[in-house]
């Protein structure tokens, strides 16, 4: 694969598809890609592993965004107040939503621009979630509720 530059994010694979985590430091995104993989282990939502924590590379390719680890912290999970720990990984996936965590203009019904992210020219689904709000309530039910592009 073509060597791409990281961005400060995590991806955890959902069924399928990769969720996009993204957000400022201390948001919240390794916290939210345990309890996707806890979930994923307990069969609440299908199948779940992760990607990557913390860096992760981005590359549109044939009209789907594919997210995979940085090398050097592929299978590595920071947790707070443990450290780092080691889980399986999936190598490369493709992204199928992307959840904005402690963001400004997170809203109660959603008005269609906010709903949507385009990353190198790929439009997807977002889920934006104000700080003040837990976003695991919001994302296991957009998760579960909302069809992930095929």
């Amino acid at each position: 694969m073509i060597e791409t530059p990281t961005i400060h994010a995590s991806a955890v694979l959902v069924g399928a598809r990769a969720l996009l985590i993204r957000g400022p430091a201390g948001s919240g995104k390794s916290r939210l890609a345990w309890a996707l993989l806890q979930t994923g282990d307990t069969n609440t939502l299908p199948f779940s592993r992760l990607i990557a924590d913390d860096r992760v590379h981005l590359m549109a390719m044939n009209g789907r965004l594919l997210v995979r680890p940085a090398a050097s912290l592929a299978g590595m999970i920071e947790m707070r107040g443990l450290g780092i720990r080691r889980v399986p990984f999936e190598a490369v996936a493709v992204v199928g939503m992307v959840v904005d965590l402690s963001v400004s203009e997170g809203e109660r019904l959603p008005i269609a621009p906010s709903s949507q992210a385009v990353i190198d020219g790929i439009a997807l689904p977002r889920l934006a979630i104000p700080s003040e709000v837990d976003p695991w309530p919001m994302v296991l039910a957009m998760v579960g509720t909302h069809a992930l592009p095929a």
